[in-house]
């Protein structure tokens, strides 16, 4: 993507792969030099191609922690 700068902090892991290979990570990662957010999006196998992702700061991940906890899975 051009124009947008980015720095994977920490790998938290995978969430799943698609057949072709790409994964759906959580990680923290900081855009264009800024302080790194808790992100959720699929990444090609080098990193350098991403989809459509969502991030969160520390008390939204929390929330959604919380949330998901109160579920029945």
């Amino acid at each position: 993507m051009a124009g947008i700068k980015f720095e994977i902090e920490k790998k938290y892991g995978v969430v799943s792969t698609s057949p072709k290979g790409w994964n759906k990570e959580l990680n923290l990662v900081s855009w264009n030099d800024r302080p790194g957010k808790f992100d959720i999006r699929d990444w090609d196998p080098d990193h350098e191609k991403m989809g459509k992702g969502i991030t969160l700061t520390k008390e939204e991940l929390r929330q959604l922690r919380d949330l998901l906890n109160e579920m029945d899975l």
